[in-house]
């Protein structure tokens, strides 16, 4: 997919990250692991991609419990690209500095923002980015902000995959996207703050 159509093309991002049941082991950060990326095409309602990168840890590791969550192992993600890459693979693949993009919560955003910044790795994404969480709660007229497997309960959507895995969280929040578009409660993208630590974050749910 070229970068004509900008404006009614959508990257929607989801990431899994080494994590831990308990303290992080000295020493060691909470680094990307999987970047799952599916293309939503806003005017034809369409899901137009289904992608994923693999990205190879370098300040920690697998923990069992990130395996159990993600269901990623240490071995795969070792036969992943360095963080750098798949930054640059988004930008160069998937057109993600010109194309609008939107995650579930801002945890995405911002892991992205805090390995950018501790990596000195240039930040691969624009400006124009929708919390699509914010988005659903507002749309639905909710007191809380769902997960993403209560959204989609709440719109009468199957879960397709397994949760918390980036591929198939990324294709589940592309089909919320599209129902919030065909409800005409999916907002124009906005700038964000691409730099600097968005604090307070959400998680993915």
């Amino acid at each position: 997919m070229d970068s004509t159509g900008v404006d009614r093309l959508l990257n929607v991002v989801d990431v899994e990250a080494t994590c831990w049941d308990r303290e992080q082991p000295p020493g060691a950060v909470s680094e990307i692991i999987e970047i799952g990326l599916t293309v939503v095409d806003l005017a034809t309602a369409e899901r137009l991609g289904r992608h994923r990168i693999l990205v190879r840890p370098a300040r920690s590791t697998v923990s069992a419990f990130c395996t159990e969550l993600t269901g990623l192992t240490q071995h795969e993600v070792d036969g992943g690209v360095g963080f750098a890459e798949a930054c640059r693979l988004l930008a160069a693949e998937h057109h993600a500095g010109s194309r609008p993009w939107a995650s579930w919560g801002d945890y995405d955003r911002n892991q992205f923002t805090r390995q950018c910044q501790n990596t000195r790795t240039p930040y691969p994404f624009g400006r124009h980015h929708t919390n699509a969480k914010v988005a659903f709660t507002e749309a639905y007229g909710l007191r809380k902000r769902p997960g993403m497997a209560q959204a989609l309960e709440i719109a009468g959507l199957r879960l397709e995959g397994r949760h918390h895995r980036g591929e198939d969280d990324a294709w589940n929040i592309a089909a919320l996207v599209l129902h919030l578009s065909e409800r005409g409660a999916w907002p124009d993208p906005t700038p964000a703050a691409a730099n600097g630590l968005v604090r307070g974050a959400d998680a993915t749910g």
